[in-house]
């Protein structure tokens, strides 16, 4: 998760809340060929998981695992097209009888995390990233994804006569967000048509996420995803020796006090009783020597909100803390508020969540589909979501047994998938696909 996400602060409450609300419903009997293809295809999507996960590749970068990817397609008998937004990769399947069309997407990316697992196939990449030498790691899922839609792809095709409809497979790259000065992800593969030649009539989507045991599927209707939008502020002051900052304009001291006072927006500014809102600065820099004053320092963060309106509103209210905080103390600020377009809500259509519902709790058992509180992290799925009706859900990670809530979080470099995982994760994408498709049909 876009710009895929910490979601560390929410480990607690949602383990929790996950805990409190899990599904007392009888669902049905899983269908049979979803269960036959599982059991046909489980040890491929693990190979698919484990070599993907050894050799990770960061956001736009997604060039091996492109290729791994369209090469498995073309093995299908489809005709994948590759390049779109850089790395991405989508082929279609055409069933042997008419009925609705439906996309399936998968993210491919790494993050700048090294790894520290310990796994026999843990990464031990390393590239650049803001021009520090870095680890590189599946430390969101994203191999899990990608490995899932792999199988799901496989087990389709191996259905396709009696198949109604059409299916686009979707691999995108860069949901982690793009490098600086570059496009990608979700917005770029729209761009570039992915919706315009095949335009579906649904899109699904999953994450593996951390605060489920592997044996939960989570899901919410509606708003379920934070907007997330990325911000820098430059803060500028005059350099002067440490002995004497009478002499010049100290930006660091004006930055402390910018971030000290945008604490207020979120505590005393927004109404929090009708959305959550969240405003982090998430790094700093500024400064070279103990006893220089430099001329200015950079801020970046990120904001998270629910709501379009108190979006806006933070945005207006952050800017204003930082002109006029830095003028207080004599500097200047240049502010991206934000500092790009971010991901809206990620809003999962309650029509389509609803009819859904039921193939969800097939796949996972009675008692083990939860319904999920708000999340703070953010997917650029929810691009998808604006165009179609889309669904997004969640399958636990953490092994059965062990607390979700001190399991390590997506993004961490401990974060492990147990591959039970795969299977769940295998088999509820392709029960929604059939269910889909076999109900429009009819």
């Amino acid at each position: 998760m876009s710009v895929c996400v910490r979601f560390a602060a929410a480990l607690l409450a949602i383990a929790s809340f996950a805990a409190a609300t899990a599904a007392a419903q009888d669902p049905a009997a899983p269908r049979a060929e979803v269960v036959t293809a599982a059991q046909a295809l489980q040890d491929k999507v693990v190979a698919w998981r484990r070599d993907i996960h050894a050799h990770p590749e960061l956001s736009n970068r997604e060039t091996r695992t492109g290729e791994l990817v369209a090469e498995h397609l073309r093995s299908l008998g489809l005709e994948p097209k590759t390049g779109i937004a850089h790395t991405g990769v989508t082929a279609v399947l055409k069933g042997g009888r008419p009925g609705p069309r439906i996309a399936l997407r998968a993210d491919m990316d790494a993050l700048p995390v090294t790894e520290q697992t310990g796994l026999p196939f843990a990464s031990k990449v390393t590239d650049t990233y803001r021009g520090q030498t870095t680890g590189v790691m599946h430390a969101c899922g994203h191999d899990a994804h990608t490995a899932i839609l792999m199988g799901v792809a496989e087990a389709l095709v191996g259905m396709r006569e009696e198949l109604p409809g059409e299916i686009l497979f979707v691999f995108q790259p860069a949901e982690e967000g793009a490098p600086e000065g570059e496009e990608g992800g979700a917005a770029l593969m729209l761009k570039e048509g992915v919706f315009e030649e095949f335009t579906p009539d649904a899109v699904f989507g999953l994450h593996v996420f951390s605060t489920l045991n592997a044996d939960q599927v989570g899901v919410r209707a509606g708003p379920m995803m934070a907007a997330s939008d990325r911000f820098g502020l430059k803060v500028i002051g005059r350099q002067t020796h440490g002995s004497r900052p009478w002499g010049g304009v100290d930006p660091i001291v004006a930055s402390a006090q910018i971030i000290s006072q945008a604490q207020t927006i979120v505590s005393r500014q927004m109404d929090i009783s009708k959305q959550p809102v969240v405003v982090t600065f998430g790094a700093i820099n500024g400064g070279i020597r103990y006893n220089i004053i430099p001329d200015e320092v950079e801020l970046v963060g990120t904001i998270r909100t629910f709501d379009e309106d108190m979006r806006k509103d933070v945005f207006a209210r952050l800017n204003h803390i930082a002109e006029h905080v830095a003028a207080a103390n004599g500097a200047t600020v240049e502010a991206q508020i934000p500092a790009d377009a971010g991901n809206p809500v990620t809003f999962n259509n309650e029509a389509l969540t609803e009819r859904m519902r039921p193939s969800l709790a097939a796949a996972a058992g009675a008692g083990k589909l939860v319904e999920l509180p708000l999340i703070m992290g953010a997917e650029d799925f929810s691009l998808y979501a604006q165009q179609v009706p889309g669904l997004f859900f969640f399958v636990g990670a953490t092994p059965v047994g062990e607390d979700p809530a001190a399991a390590p979080s997506n993004h961490s470099p401990q974060f492990d998938v147990d591959e039970s995982a795969l299977d769940l994760g295998f088999r509820a994408m392709l029960q929604v696909a059939l269910d889909y498709l076999h109900d429009g049909e009819s």
